[in-house]
């Protein structure tokens, strides 16, 4: 699998939310930034990707993700945004 095509698979699953992903082969990392995650816990953000991902995980096709989510405020300062860094400067 590609980082594109885990992309393509989060964003038909989990609806109005921005995937940024990394990785090759079936390790990926996932950052997700949405409303959706507003009011849920950590492990309930997390729960949420893995839902989304049960097949391709079962199945193989993806063995390892590492997961950050984020609402749209809380990425606004993340240190994984390169946006949030131009405002520093």
């Amino acid at each position: 699998m590609q980082p594109s095509d885990v992309k393509a698979l989060l964003e038909t699953r989990i609806e109005e939310c921005d995937f940024h992903i990394q990785g090759e082969g079936c390790n990926f990392q996932v950052i997700a930034v949405g409303e959706v995650f507003d009011g849920l816990s950590p492990v309930k953000r997390q729960q949420l990707i893995y839902s989304a991902l049960a097949d391709e995980i079962a199945s193989g096709a993806v063995h390892a993700v590492s997961i950050k989510t984020y609402t749209p405020t809380q990425w606004q300062g993340a240190a994984e945004n390169p946006e949030s860094r131009n405002q520093d400067a």
